[in-house]
Order: structure tokens, then sequence, then C-alpha cells
């Protein structure tokens, strides 16, 4: 159990630590691929209720918000939470991946970009369940997360990394069945293409 408080609490520290830095680094960079697929497996034509899980400072909550949605942010860093609902004006959940509380809400999807990775792997099962309830039927998680092969510290930062197999099989232990997955970034070699997208849907 230590370990795995160690790994949560030295990520969460190190973003709170560099939270200006991570929003100058990230605030411009191009994800439209991955809202794309996120939302082309939902309903058109009304407002989704959204939930960012790992939203950072806000730049996606602020994109969805822009599209007439309703997006929720949700990360573990404090800082980042205020930044986004300041960023964005949209409401934030200062929840640890690992604790989390959502039995109150109810989203339409959840889109975990560049964060469910983070979640240590003896907890994956539940936060994923935890998500899964927090659907309906046929509601719509997507995930993009690095690739590789097992847990690693990448400076204070902790990363459990899964190729496709993997992935899927965590989802389908969860409820989840996964529509289609691909690689980023767009048009290059696989051994270039770092980033594993994955679109699911609660069965």
């Amino acid at each position: 159990m230590e370990d795995i408080v160690k790994k949560e609490t030295l990520t969460i520290e190190h973003y709170d630590n560099n939270a200006d830095a991570f929003w100058q680094g990230t605030k411009d960079h191009d994800v439209t691929q991955n809202i794309d697929a996120f939302l082309d497996a939902l309903p058109k034509g009304r407002a989704l209720n959204i939930l960012d899980f790992g939203c950072g400072p806000g730049r996606d909550l602020q994109y969805f918000k822009s599209l007439g949605h309703n997006p929720v942010g949700l990360d573990g860093s404090k800082q980042f939470c205020d930044m986004a609902q300041q960023y964005s004006s949209c409401p934030t959940l200062h929840q640890n991946f690992s604790d989390l509380d959502l039995s109150t809400y109810q989203f339409d999807g959840v889109f975990a970009n560049a964060s469910l990775f983070h979640v240590p792997k003896i907890k994956l099962p539940n936060v994923l369940k935890t998500i899964h309830s927090s659907l309906p039927h046929n509601g719509v998680l997507f995930m993009s997360n690095p690739r590789g092969t097992g847990e690693q510290w990448q400076g204070q930062r902790y990363g459990h990394y899964m190729e496709i197999e993997a992935c899927q099989t965590f989802l389908e232990q969860a409820g989840f069945n996964v529509l289609h997955h691909y690689y980023r970034p767009e048009g290059q070699p696989r051994n270039k293409q770092p980033w594993l997208a994955i679109v699911c849907q609660r069965g």
C-alpha cells in the first residue's frame, strides 16, 4: 500500500509543482483527432454531459464547452482543478484517480486523454468499474495513453504502460466493449506512434 501511495503522491506533487509549465507546454497541442473519435461514438444533436478525466488546466474542457456540451473536469492536482475552473468556467472535481466518487453523476461519455496510465496497475480494475458505473448503457469511454509494457517512473511521474491486448483485457473485465483503436500521431510508422487511443462503450 505504501508503494501505491508513493506513486500517486509523487505524481500529483509533480503536476502541482509544474502546473504553469505544463500549461504552457500543452495548451496548443492538437488533440482534435481524439476529440472527434470520442464525439463520433456519442449521440448527435444534443448537449452531452462529459467528464474530462484528468482535465489538467482545462484546455479540452473549454473546447467541449465551446461546442455546446456540459463538461465537468476531474483531476488529482488541486492546482490543475483551480486553473481549469478559472480558464473554462466549468465545474471541476478534485479527486484522486484511484479514490473516485462519481456515484451522483451520470455522464454520456468520459474523455480520458493522457491520464489513466497514471493509475497503478493494481487499482485500475476498480477505477474502470467506477467509470463504467457513471455511464449509461452504451455510454462511451475514450482513453489515450502512451504505449509500452510494465510499470515505471518518468522522473517523478508514475506510469503503467500497456499495448492494445492488455488494455482490452482490463476494459472487457470492467464491462466495456472496445469499438476501435488507433495509434498517434497520424501518418507515421508504428515505431514512431507512441500513443494508443481506444474508443469503448459500456455494455
